[in-house]
């Protein structure tokens, strides 16, 4: 089955992997596989590939542990709390 995700820019990409060392929380807006469009603030703690499709792993300020597909991530604003 051939999927219909786009990479993401390797800027971007590298972006979320310092927000994941750093342990910054940043504000997502992304839409899910229904088409429904989500903001939340998210705690970044993985990046993972599967079946060539790139996936950000990420908790919940609940602590809900959430992944969503890079491709479907339209912003991540590092929120200005979470400055040294």
């Amino acid at each position: 089955m051939m999927s219909d995700y786009t990479p993401i820019d390797c800027d971007r990409y590298s972006e979320y992997e310092l927000a994941i060392m750093r342990k910054w929380k940043l504000r997502i807006a992304w839409q899910d596989v229904a088409g429904l469009s989500h903001i939340e603030t998210l705690l970044p703690e993985d990046l993972q590939t599967r079946l060539g499709e790139e996936f950000l792993i990420a908790t919940t300020t609940h602590g809900e542990r959430m992944e969503i597909r890079l491709d479907q991530i339209s912003e991540a604003k590092r929120l200005s709390d979470d400055r040294p």
